[in-house]
């Protein structure tokens, strides 16, 4: 610990020499120029950056989430020159807004990440169960740590508790409920960025997918459409039902007019018959 100097006679404790002091820096690498394993792990990471910031209502005001993006948090880390960071993870209770580099936890109040996801692979797998889930349960000591193999094949995911992180039982569909967001998560097949897979997404409490905005919108245009088509089907039937009533009218007005004409035709046939009795009497 460094002492003060000795108070000379006359100055104050602003006038003193204090001597400068080392403070950690700022302007740290924030890109080692790697590629992520495969379109499947950049895309599964956009995908899930774009599915919570759906899930929030597109507010970024209370939380962060980062992708890619190193996480520095000791001097020793800094002088390794230890780069790494989480595939994805998010902290609460903090300015989303403002624009970060990298997330730096002197410059953050120390703060953690509450949650992180890592997107497994081969060359990285033993690292992200063995070495990360170390540094994550007993340095970050974040509430919760998933691992996702490629297309879903596995879902793993820890939730940290008094002796350190025990796993979170999967549901019925494999999902793993995450107690910081209050969302599950689960495999999804579908197409994102243009690559049909099998991605790891964000679902409601109820089960529910969490729409990316363009699903929202596309799901509005096909309802929009359905009841448009709903109403075009009405329309033809309660046309169809005026025609078939209109057809039945005139069907029963032909009827009338034929048996009508037929009394007629009877009346003068019997009132010719009575006439030609009332002669032969006579």
């Amino acid at each position: 610990m460094t002492e003060p100097p000795a108070l000379e006679v006359g100055l104050t404790i602003d006038e003193l020499p204090w001597p400068d002091i080392d403070l950690p820096p700022t302007d740290l690498p924030y890109d080692d120029g790697g590629k992520m394993e495969s379109p499947w792990h950049f895309g599964n990471a956009a995908l899930l950056v774009a599915n919570y910031v759906a899930a929030r209502g597109g507010r970024r005001d209370d939380y962060f989430i980062g992708a890619n993006m190193f996480v520095y948090f000791s001097l020793q880390q800094v002088r390794n020159r230890d780069y790494r960071g989480p595939d994805v993870f998010i902290v609460k209770d903090v300015d989303g807004t403002r624009p970060r580099l990298a997330w730096i936890t002197w410059m953050e109040d120390g703060r953690y990440p509450d949650v992180i996801v890592e997107l497994l692979s081969p060359s990285t797998e033993q690292g992200d169960l063995v070495d990360k889930k170390h540094l994550y349960e007993q340095t970050f000591r974040t509430a919760e740590y998933f691992c996702v193999a490629p297309e879903v094949e596995r879902l793993l995911g820890w939730r940290r508790e008094r002796q350190g992180y025990v796993p979170i039982p999967p549901d019925a569909r494999g999902w793993l409920w995450s107690e910081e967001l209050g969302l599950w998560l689960g495999a999804w097949e579908g197409r994102f960025f243009g690559e049909q897979h099998t991605w790891v997404r964000f679902y409601t409490a109820e089960g529910e997918l969490v729409l990316l905005p363009e699903e929202a919108e596309r799901r509005r245009a096909e309802a929009a459409e359905q009841r448009a088509e709903a109403e075009h089907q009405r329309a033809e039937t309660a046309e169809q039902r005026a025609e078939t009533a209109e057809q039945r009218a005139e069907a029963e007005a032909a009827a009338r007019a034929a048996a009508e004409q037929q009394l007629a035709a009877l009346t003068a046939r019997l009132a010719a018959l009575e006439a030609a009795q009332r002669r032969t009497q006579e």
